[in-house]
């Protein structure tokens, strides 16, 4: 199998390389931008990656029998898409995210849900573009992602095996990455199965596989770095009893902390498979084994 790698500005994404965290605000900000300052300031105390964000144009992403359906939201009952433009930033909010994240050292990017999305995130120049699940099937979308030159990141989510191939195969695997996801939110755990990593990875040798979570909880996450995700993606949120569709099966601050931390330890610990003695283990060799055979002392790591 080839360890294939994407550049994403200074990440090496890849396997041997860091792992990649991604802390999806996605519209947790609830159309705030102070809240989004406040998530991307969690994210990068956390040590994550980058932060993601979502881009709609409402009238192209919403159908248009819902446009006037009423809705119960934070500013009080409207209709659907009235509500889907005050949740949306423009391009002054993302002008600032793009100024905060530099200040921050963080990368930002978005998963851009139409081609006019595209167009008003590529002025920002951003290191990597995302296909959401639900947009995996439009490929005039894919196309118009991937002619930026970008490295573009697609969702696996709501998704067959015939629906993935047909994405790759109008992709090609030129600077794409594919990440395993089940799009409930929140995920049960008996819906996560994580051995997609491990198929999606023979089936697509030449291309980064990664794990886009959205289960309540830590450890699949973690899991998923043990069996060679070479980037993980979790939504953000500050209190997961938010108001908000993506809140409950988001990892509050605390929580991504302790994940990029375990994170960085899983990677510390799978070493190269190389077995060795380690200095350590030098003085329990010595009181502990009773039967030594003869050979050269090991070489000590």
């Amino acid at each position: 199998m080839s360890n294939p790698i994407r550049q994403i500005r200074e990440k090496t994404v890849g396997s041997g390389h860091p792992v990649y965290v991604i802390a999806e605000i996605g519209i947790n900000h609830n159309g705030s931008l102070d809240l989004a300052k406040k998530l991307i300031d969690g994210a990068a105390l956390s040590g994550c990656d980058a932060v993601k964000f979502q881009k709609r144009t409402p009238e192209l992403c919403v159908p248009r029998d819902q446009w006037d359906v009423e809705r119960d939201t934070l500013w009080g009952r409207m209709r659907y898409i009235d509500y889907r433009h005050l949740i949306e930033f423009g391009e002054d909010e993302y002008a600032e995210i793009d100024r905060y994240c530099g200040e921050k050292g963080i990368h930002w990017f978005a998963s851009c849900w139409d081609e006019p999305s595209v167009d008003a995130i590529e002025k920002f120049d951003p290191p990597v573009y995302k296909a959401p699940s639900a947009s995996l099937t439009d490929h005039a979308l894919l196309k118009h992602m991937k002619e930026t030159g970008k490295p573009l990141m697609i969702s696996t989510g709501m998704s067959t095996t015939e629906e993935i191939a047909a994405a790759v195969e109008v992709l090609g695997t030129d600077n794409l990455l594919i990440a395993h996801s089940t799009s409930a939110y929140p995920c049960d755990v008996n819906e996560l199965n994580l051995r997609m990593l491990n198929t999606l990875m023979q089936k697509y040798p030449d291309t980064p596989i990664g794990y886009s979570g959205h289960e309540t909880g830590l450890a699949p996450t973690w899991a998923a770095v043990a069996m060679g995700a070479t980037f993980i993606e979790r939504h953000v949120t500050l209190d997961r009893a938010m108001w908000g569709s993506d809140h409950a099966a988001s990892v509050e601050i605390g929580g991504l902390y302790r994940l990029v931390a375990n994170i960085r330890d899983i990677e510390k610990s799978l070493g190269d498979g190389i077995k060795r003695v380690y200095e350590s283990e030098l003085a329990p060799r010595k009181k502990l084994r009773r039967v030594h055979l003869k050979q050269e002392e090991p070489e000590v790591a």
